[in-house]
C-alpha cells in the first residue's frame, strides 16, 4: 500500500538488485574489455611493424600506463567531490570510440604512442567512479565474489576481442601491417556497443548507491594499513610485465607467429577469467591473505615467459600471468571496498592506481631496457619486487577478516 514500507528495499531482494547490477556492469565491462583488450594484444608488435624497438615497447607502454593510473589521482578526487560517477564513467568509454579505430591510421610508431596513451587516459576517466559504483553492490553481494564475476564477464570481451582481431588480420595474409590495421578498425563496433550500453546501465540503475550496507569493522589504523598496501601494490606493479613486452618477446623470439599472437592473448585472457573467479570466492571465504598468493603466481610467471627457450615454457608463463592479472583485477578492487569508508572510496582508488600505475612505468622501463641487455636480469627484478610484496600484503589486511 502507499505510504508502506516496501520489503525490496532490504534483505534477499536488495542483495538480488545488487547482484543485477554487477551482472549489468560486467556486460558493460565485456564489450569494453572486448575494445581495449583486442587493441592491447596487438600493441606490441603493431608497433614493431611501425619500426619501434623493444626500448621503445617498453616505454610505450610504460608511459600509457603512468598517464592513465596518475590522472587517476584526480578523477578519483573529481568523483568524490562530484558525486558525478555516472558521468565520469560515461566519458571514459566515449574515449574508445575514438582513439582505437584511429589506430588503424596512423603511418608511425610515435602517433600510434600517442593513441596508446589517449586510450589509457579514457581508462583514466572512468576507472575511479566505475569501481565506486561498483563497490557500492559488492559490499552487499560479496565483494570478492562481485569484483570476480565483473573481471570474469570482463574477461569473456577480452577473450572475443583478439579472436575479432585475429580473424581481422586473416582477411589480409598478403600484408600483417594491413591486417593489423583493419583489425583496429573492426574494434569499433565493440566500442560504441559499450557506450550505448554503460547509457542505458544508467537509466536502469541511476542511484546504485542505495545498494550500500551498513560500514563494516575496519582495521584500527586504516591510514597505515593502506599505506602498506598501497606498498605492496607498487611492488607488484614494478615486477609485472606487460602484456605488449610479452607479446614482443613471443614474435621476436619465433616461438610464436605474428598471426597467432592475438590467440595468445585470447587465451591468457581466458586463464585471467577462470582465475578471477576463484580468487573472487576465495577472497570472500579465506579473506584478503589470498592477495600473497597471488604474488607468488606472478614470480613465477616471469622465468617461464622470458627464460624458457621453448613454446611449452612461454605458454605456461603466460597462463601464470593471467592468473596473476586475474587476481590484480579482482581482489585487489574487493580489499579496497572492504578497507574502505564509501565516502573516500573513488579517492582511495585513483590513489591506489596511480601508485600502481607509476611503479608498472618504471618496471616497464626498466624491463624493455634489460630485455636486449639481461634477461636474467629482467626477471631477477620481476621475482624480487612480486615476492617482496607478498609479506606486505598480509600486513595490510590482518584485520579484515572473511565476509563469509
Amino acid at each position: 500500500m502507499i505510504g508502506q514500507p516496501r520489503p525490496a528495499l532490504a534483505g534477499s531482494d536488495l542483495v538480488r538488485k545488487a547482484r543485477a547490477f554487477v551482472v549489468t556492469m560486467g556486460i558493460v565491462a565485456l564489450f569494453g574489455d572486448m575494445t581495449y583488450e583486442g587493441a592491447r594484444g596487438l600493441v606490441g608488435p603493431y608497433l614493431g611493424l611501425l619500426g619501434a624497438s623493444a626500448l621503445a615497447v617498453g616505454v610505450a607502454a610504460g608511459t600509457g600506463e603512468l598517464a592513465g593510473y596518475t590522472l587517476r589521482l584526480f578523477t578519483g578526487w573529481l568523483a568524490d567531490r562530484t558525486g558525478g560517477h555516472w558521468p565520469l564513467t560515461i566519458l571514459g568509454y566515449a574515449f574508445n570510440l575514438v582513439v582505437v579505430p584511429a589506430l588503424a591510421l596512423v603511418s608511425s610508431w610515435q602517433l600510434a604512442v600517442v593513441l596508446v596513451i589517449a586510450e589509457r587516459v579514457g581508462k583514466a576517466v572512468r576507472s575511479p567512479a566505475r569501481s565506486t559504483l561498483m563497490s557500492y553492490a559488492a559490499r552487499r553481494a560479496g565483494e570478492g565474489r562481485s569484483f570476480g564475476l565483473e573481471e570474469a564477464l570482463d574477461q569473456i570481451g577480452a577473450v572475443a576481442g583478439p579472436l575479432l582481431t585475429a580473424g581481422a588480420i586473416a582477411l589480409r595474409p598478403d600484408s600483417p601491417l594491413a591486417g593489423y590495421r583493419l583489425a583496429f578498425a573492426v574494434l569499433g563496433v565493440p566500442a560504441l556497443l559499450t557506450l550505448l550500453l554503460v547509457l542505458a546501465a544508467r537509466r536502469v540503475f541511476p542511484t546504485p548507491e542505495e545498494l550500500e550496507p551498513p560500514p563494516p569493522p575496519m582495521p584500527a589504523d586504516l591510514g597505515r594499513a593502506f599505506r602498506t598496501y598501497l606498498a605492496a601494490a607498487a611492488l607488484v606493479g614494478l615486477g609485472f610485465a606487460d602484456w605488449a613486452l610479452v607479446a614482443f618477446h613471443g614474435g621476436r623470439s619465433g616461438l610464436v607467429s605474428l598471426a597467432h599472437l592475438p590467440l595468445l592473448y585470447a587465451g591468457a585472457m581466458g586463464v585471467d577469467a577462470l582465475a578471477a573467479l576463484g580468487f573472487g570466492h576465495a577472497f570472500d571465504r579465506r579473506g584478503p591473505g589470498v592477495l600473497a598468493w597471488s604474488c607468488v603466481v606472478g614470480a613465477v610467471a616471469a622465468p617461464l615467459v622470458f627464460l624458457g627457450a621453448s613454446v611449452p615454457a612461454l605458454l605456461a608463463g603466460a597462463a601464470l600471468w593471467a592468473v596473476a592479472l586475474g587476481a590484480q583485477e579482482s581482489v585487489y578492487k574487493a580489499a579496497i571496498a572492504r578497507m574502505v569508508p564509501v565516502a573516500q572510496r573513488a579517492r582511495a582508488y585513483g590513489l591506489f592506481f596511480a601508485v600502481f600505475g607509476v611503479a608498472w612505468f618504471a618496471g616497464s622501463v626498466a624491463m624493455g631496457w634489460l630485455y636486449d641487455r639481461s634477461r636474467p636480469g629482467l626477471v631477477a627484478l620481476a621475482v624480487i619486487a612480486q615476492l617482496s610484496a607478498a609479506p606486505l600484503f598480509l600486513r595490510a589486511t590482518r584485520g579484515l577478516a572473511p565476509q563469509r
